[in-house]
């Protein structure tokens, strides 16, 4: 019988898809067997590979169960980053389908993992909502194992008199999933936990029974997962019985599988019991061994937390270059590269909000158009290095005329365009002021009183001629009108401002 793990996903896709999920579950079996080697070995085969054609939560389950099987392998940024590509494909708000209860038990696995436990109880919670209308059954006893076996070591942590209500809650999760499979890895994983539960209310016998058929079973498979949770549940039944000697025996092999399996949750879990067992048994030596055991373990959850955070930061860090450096690629393609100003691209993309923003506030927007007059002659008589000399020059002196809130651009050539607003309208008179108009002579006295002898020696140095535009327009049309008055202000003799008048 395939677990949960492995039938997500199948249906209705291709041979390779199928091959991929066969060695994902190839791979926990060994993580479950204590074969880490082959485990890692064979992961790093699989890992890069995500069948094609899968949908969102699909695709999800599949990411989430190798973010699982990282974490187990304390591969933490691996886990991490699987986990943050899998849980951003899908949509928490509205979980459906037996793909997303599976997506979402093994984030809450995760997150007890990294010390979100509540968060982590409200995601199993939910799966196991969600697995309910899935139809997959079991998918339903896979999510239920895990809700239920979180509550079990939150019971494992309250004083006995609370932890007899968790433990409670956690039963029925537990016999419910025992009525949907009968077999195979979940089924083995729900039967150990059950006696866990059992124990905690007091029901040593089925508790003892349970743990027994559990561990015939793992040794015919080889789990020393189960077998881990089974000696640590004979370990509970016998140290309440007050038999302790064999309490340290079972909690013992409790711990070693653990360790050997590298479940860090449950070697703090049992090696806390197993010092509490030897402490009350009057052996300090083995008291002290299980308490190294245990900080052992809290140190590498504590550096399992630490390598988390980092990574985090990290990806944090990554980000914030990325989107400098996007801001930088767009500043840098709306730039003229050789003024400094806005180019016509970063005009155009400008233009319609400062033109929107100056509606808004009553205010009247200005296109002043400037044209260098006679610019051929000066790059044939002083040559292109002087003439763009004289253009970085030009650009300046706008810049110096100008506000700090007016848009400066080259448009093209020999072109530039201010765009700028004035003060609100006089609504009394229905008159506006002369902005425009001032900005534009200021610019065309500037390059006209301009000393551009270091620039051009004796060469005719340059004018401009400049058409203004106002009104609430767009940007075409006040473009369109500012070049009527700027040929105006050329034909007219050039070094010149004309207003465009509408006529």
């Amino acid at each position: 019988m395939r677990t949960s793990g492995d039938r997500v996903g199948q249906d209705g896709v291709d041979a390779d898809a199928t091959e991929a999920l066969s060695a994902d579950r190839e791979v926990r079996l060994l993580l479950d067997a204590g074969r880490s080697d082959e485990a890692n070995s064979l992961f790093d085969q699989i890992v890069a590979k995500v069948p094609p054609g899968l949908d969102p939560w699909t695709r999800a389950a599949l990411l989430t169960r190798r973010a699982v099987a990282a974490w187990r392998l304390r591969r933490i940024p691996l886990a991490l980053e699987l986990a943050a590509e899998g849980w951003s494909e899908i949509d928490t708000e509205n979980p459906t389908g037996s793909a997303a209860a599976d997506t979402l038990g093994r984030l809450g696995y995760l997150l007890e993992g990294i010390g979100h436990r509540r968060a982590s109880l409200e995601m199993s919670r939910i799966a196991v909502d969600v697995a309910r209308g899935g139809g997959d059954v079991e998918i339903l006893a896979h999510c239920l194992q895990g809700l239920a076996g979180t509550l079990n070591f939150r019971a494992c942590e309250l004083p006995p008199n609370e932890a007899e209500t968790v433990f409670r809650e956690a039963i029925p999760l537990f016999e419910e999933g025992l009525s949907l499979v009968s077999d195979g890895r979940v089924y083995l994983a729900l039967l150990a936990a059950y006696g866990a539960s059992l124990a905690g209310i007091g029901d040593l016998e089925r508790a003892e029974r349970t743990a027994d058929s559990a561990l015939r079973q793992a040794e015919m498979i080889g789990s020393r997962w189960v077998n881990s949770v089974g000696h640590w549940v004979i370990a509970t039944v016998r140290r309440k019985q007050g038999k302790l000697a064999d309490a340290t025996r079972h909690a013992r092999i409790a711990v070693d599988d653990a360790e050997w399996i590298n479940d860090v949750s449950l070697i703090q879990r049992y090696s806390q019991d197993l010092a509490d067992i030897c402490r009350a048994n009057g052996d300090p030596a083995g008291e002290a061994e299980a308490l190294r055991r245990n900080i052992s373990a809290r140190q590498t959850a504590l550096e399992t937390v630490q390598e988390g955070l980092g990574q985090a930061l990290e990806q944090r860090r990554q980000a914030v270059r990325a989107r400098h450096q996007a801001m930088a690629a767009q500043e840098a393609a709306e730039r003229d590269p050789l003024t400094g100003l806005s180019n016509r691209f970063g005009l155009e993309r400008t233009a319609p909000e400062v033109l929107e923003r100056a509606g808004a506030n009553g205010r009247v927007p200005w296109l002043v158009l400037i044209d260098v007059d006679w610019f051929k002659g000066v790059n044939d008589a002083a040559g292109h290095a002087a003439g763009d000399a004289a253009l970085r020059e030009i650009a300046q002196l706008l810049r110096a005329e100008c506000r700090v809130g007016d848009v400066v651009a080259r448009w093209a050539g020999d072109e530039f365009v201010v765009l700028l607003t004035e003060a609100a309208i006089d609504h009394s008179t229905s008159r506006t002021s002369s902005v425009g108009v001032a900005v534009a002579e200021r610019i065309r006295l500037s390059v006209d009183l301009h000393d551009w002898t270091a620039v051009l020696g004796t060469t005719r140095r340059p004018t401009v001629s400049i058409g203004v535009a106002y009104g609430a327009d767009t940007l075409e049309k006040l473009f369109a009108n500012a070049d009527v008055a700027l040929y105006r202000a050329k034909r007219r003799g050039r070094n010149r401002v004309e207003v465009h008048t509408g006529a």
